[in-house]
Formats: C-alpha cells, structure tokens, sequence
C-alpha cells in the first residue's frame, strides 16, 4: 500500500491563511493582543515572585 505524505504547514503559514497577512487589519489586531497577553503575564509573574497583590502593585510609586 502507497503511503501519502502529509503536508505540513509552518505557523506563519497558518497565521496568514487563518487569521490574515502581516499588515492587514486582523493580523495586526491578533498580535497586538498577543503582545499584551505576554505583557500581562509578565507583569503578573513579577507581582507574585515579589509576592504582592493587585492592589498592592497599584500603590507602588513608580519613577
């Protein structure tokens, strides 16, 4: 029996079929919300590593 081989896609490939090209408005809506979903996390995991709430952070004086 013949085996058919998979095609496999990379996930700019993906990216630009499903969610649309670098530079129109979907794509640049999508990774704006990626880079803040990151941003986010990283704020959150240096909150609890300094072990401070929300409210807490919120006080804090920044320079």
């Amino acid at each position: 029996m013949a085996t058919k081989e998979i095609k496999t896609y990379s996930l700019t490939e993906m990216k630009d079929k499903y969610i649309g090209k670098v530079g129109t408005a979907d794509r640049d809506d999508y990774e704006y919300e990626l880079r803040m979903d990151v941003l986010g996390k990283m704020i959150k995991t240096a909150r609890q590593e300094r072990h401070l709430t929300q409210e807490e952070l919120g006080k804090l004086d920044t320079v």
